[in-house]
C-alpha cells in the first residue's frame, strides 16, 4: 500500500500542470474513482481542509490522503511522491530554459500549457460546485450551502469582511444549519 501510495502521488506530480485547483481532478480520479481509497465526500472534506491550512494545494491535499490512507508513513511517501516530481522537472527545466530562453517555440509551448491549465482549473470548479448542488445524490440538497457561501462572497467582496471572521462565521453556520 505505501509503495502504490508513493508512486500514485509521483504520478500525479509528474502530470500536474497548472497548479492545486488544476490537479484536483487528477487526484480525484486517482484517489476516489480508480482506487477507492476515500468516498467522494471525504475527498471533497479533504480539499477543504486543504485549502485552510498553509502550503500549497496539491501537496496537502497528498498529505492528508496519505494519513487518512496509510498513517504517518503514508503521508510522508504520499507528499514525497508529489514534491519529487516538481522538484526534477523543476531543476532540468531551470537548465534548459537557460540554454533556449529567447526562442519563439518555447513560448508557444508555454501558452498552451496556460490553456490547458485553465481547463483543468474549470474542471475543479465544476467539481466542487457539483458537490455542493447534489448532496448525496439529490438536486438542491446542497443549496443551504450555496446561500452560505453566496452570503461569505458578499460579505467579503462588498462589505470587506475579514476572511478569518468569514471563515469563524461560516464554520459556526455550517454546524448551526448543516
Amino acid at each position: 500500500m505505501l509503495k502504490t501510495l508513493f508512486t500514485v502521488f509521483l504520478e500525479i506530480g509528474v502530470c500536474s500542470y497548472g497548479g492545486g485547483y488544476a490537479v484536483i481532478p487528477l487526484i480525484q480520479s486517482q484517489v476516489v474513482d480508480e482506487r477507492h481509497w476515500l468516498t467522494l465526500r471525504e475527498f471533497t472534506d479533504i480539499i477543504t481542509i486543504s485549502q485552510m491550512t498553509p502550503g500549497p494545494l496539491a501537496v496537502n491535499t497528498s498529505t492528508f490522503v496519505g494519513l487518512q490512507t496509510g498513517g504517518i508513513p503514508g503521508a510522508v511517501l504520499a507528499t514525497a511522491g508529489c514534491i519529487l516530481a516538481g522538484i526534477i522537472i523543476s531543476l532540468l527545466l531551470y537548465r534548459f530554459l537557460e540554454k533556449n530562453r529567447h526562442s519563439v517555440y518555447i513560448r508557444e509551448v508555454f501558452r498552451g500549457l496556460r490553456a490547458s491549465s485553465l481547463g483543468l482549473i474549470l474542471s475543479a470548479a465544476a467539481t466542487i460546485l457539483g458537490l455542493a448542488l447534489f448532496q448525496k445524490g439529490k438536486p438542491g440538497a446542497g443549496l443551504p450551502s450555496m446561500i452560505l457561501f453566496a452570503g461569505s462572497l458578499l460579505l467579503l467582496r462588498r462589505f470587506r469582511t475579514h476572511p478569518i471572521l468569514l471563515m469563524l462565521g461560516a464554520g459556526a453556520a455550517g454546524l448551526l444549519f448543516l
